[in-house]
Parts: structure tokens; sequence; C-alpha cells
């Protein structure tokens, strides 16, 4: 039995709905049918049934989904115990923005762990509806998301419908980053006007909670008739910049070590809309840990470092 069909049915019965709960679960309404389906199945029991009113459980659902809170919540304490069995293993569960200063402080964090001390770190780049999601879920202890500010309240919204705290680390613009060859590396500072012929790499899957894919399927500043290459992952976004003399990209201030090692210059641009938040979160009621609290320090000496220049 799948325990994470558990949590869908929680979320259809806090919604009262198929459709609001697959978009909350940011999945397709078909697979979330058919996981409840599954799960009717395998328990031999209707759990929800359809009314004017939207779905609700059947009585026998309700004896069910009273059940699947109190094992999640079981899990999750277990969860919590295994993570303190051993005082003396170094344990990390993180997930950040791909190719950021976050994930660049995450890695310095992570050099820096004692190598003759058991080490246990899970760190992973990801989009911030993936990072809610999986610290929601426990995957990540904690984890750092970035949107548009003029998407907060819908992420507001997003993570407090999944039981998440946050905290603002970072409120910046977001800076034009190319080759330190590309022709409009000596200019001082960008408009929109400037970089239209030039191609643009962007993140392929940045969306919206509560916005549809169609609705929000491109949210970097728009370029009219401009060239896009879309990447879905982190790790190529410099490599790119530096090989692709006539590109550009939108980045959050940059480590000035990452832009000498890829030979890259990063701009100001006169644009609307590209105002951003890095935003930490994590499941309410939690502690974190002394590593933790140690990982957050350094992030937000690199935030500084990377504010101030220095």
């Amino acid at each position: 039995m799948n325990t994470q069909h558990f949590r869908y049915a929680l979320e259809v019965e806090k919604t009262g709905s198929i459709t609001q709960a697959a978009e909350n679960l940011f999945m397709g309404q078909p697979n979330l049918s058919k996981s409840i389906k599954e799960l009717e199945d395998t328990l031999g029991i209707v759990i929800f049934k359809r009314t004017s009113r939207g779905v609700v459980p059947t009585g026998k659902g309700k004896a069910f989904l009273r059940y699947a809170k109190s094992i999640l919540s079981q899990i999750d304490e277990m969860q919590s115990v295994c993570r303190d069995d051993d005082p003396d293993r170094q344990r990390l569960n993180v997930c950040v923005p791909r190719g950021s200063y976050v994930s660049w402080a995450a890695m310095q964090f992570v050099a820096s762990l004692d190598g003759s001390r058991p080490i246990d770190v899970n760190l992973g780049e990801t989009t911030s509806i993936d990072g809610v999601n999986m610290v929601a879920d426990g995957v990540f202890t904690m984890g750092i998301i970035r949107y548009q500010t003029e998407y907060e309240t819908y992420f507001r919204d997003f993570m407090k419908d999944k039981g998440l705290a946050c905290e603002t680390v970072w409120e910046f613009e977001n800076l034009a980053a190319m080759s330190a060859n590309h022709p409009l590396a000596e200019q001082e500072s960008l408009t929109l006007s400037d970089l239209a012929p030039y191609t643009e790499i962007t993140h392929g899957d940045c969306n919206v909670p509560y916005i549809n894919v169609a609705q929000s399927e491109n949210l970097s500043l728009s370029l009219s008739g401009k060239k896009v290459i879309n990447l879905y992952e982190g790790t190529s976004q410099y490599a790119m910049l530096s090989m692709m003399q006539d590109a550009f990209m939108w980045v959050s201030p940059t480590p000035e070590e990452i832009l000498k090692r890829y030979s890259l210059v990063q701009k100001r641009c006169d644009a609307p809309a590209h105002k951003y938040k890095d935003v930490l979160i994590y499941r309410e009621g939690i502690r974190f840990s002394t590593l933790e609290r140690h990982f957050l320090d350094k992030l937000y000496e690199v935030k500084n470092q990377v504010a101030f220049g220095s």
C-alpha cells in the first residue's frame, strides 16, 4: 500500500474537489483520480462520493482518513527519530534553486563537512513547486524556493495549504548573465530592446501554483520574437552561457567565483517584472539541528557576500 496515496486522499478531503486537489498537488486530474481508485480498490471501500457540495468522504471514508492522518503523523515522527539515531552523523536534507548563490552556498557548506565523520547529505536542485511538495512530504527537511514577487500571493497560499512555514532570505532584481565576450558585455546597463536580438537561455519548467501550465509556461521576461533555449536542470546553464557568446540568461546575483570560472559578466537591465524573492521553507513546528543552523549561517554569509560585493 502506497502511503503517498494517503496524502492524495487527505488533499482531496481538504479541498473537497479532485480538480483542486490535483492542482495543489501539481499533478494531472486523471492521475489523481486513478490513484484514489487504486487506493479504494486496495481497501475495498469507497472513500469519496460526489455531491452537489463537491467530493465528500463516505462513512467508511471518514474512518479511513482519520487512520491515514494518524499513520502519516507516526511516519513523520519515525523519520524525525531516525534523523537523531546517530548524533555523530552529519545530516542535511535541503532543496535549493538551480544554479544560484544558494546552490553555491550549499556546495561550500558540504565541502566544509568533517570527512572523518559519517556524512548523510541529500541536496536537490528543484523548481519552486517541486520544492514545496517535497518539503511538505518530508523528502527534504528544508528548502529555498524562488518566485517572482508579483506571484507571491499564490506561493504564500500554496505553502499555507501544505502546512509550511516560511522566511524571506533575499528579495532582489534578476540580472542578465552573459559571456565576457558577448557583444553587450562592455555596456554598463541594458534595456529589453538591447537584449531582443540575442538568444535567451531559460529554465523551461517555471510554474506558479493555481495557474495552469498554459498560462505560466513562460514566466521569464518576455521579449517579442526572441530566440529561446529551455533548460530543465541547472548544471549546464553557466557552461552554455560561456560557450554561446550571443546568449544571455536571467539569474539571481551570482558569486564572483562562478563568473570568473566561466568567464561571465552580469548586467542590470531596465525592465519590468523582474523582482524575485528567495524564501526558506520548512514544516511547521520542526526544530533545526545544529548542522542545519550552520548551513543557514553559510547561506546568509554567501548572500551577504554577493549583495555587498565582499
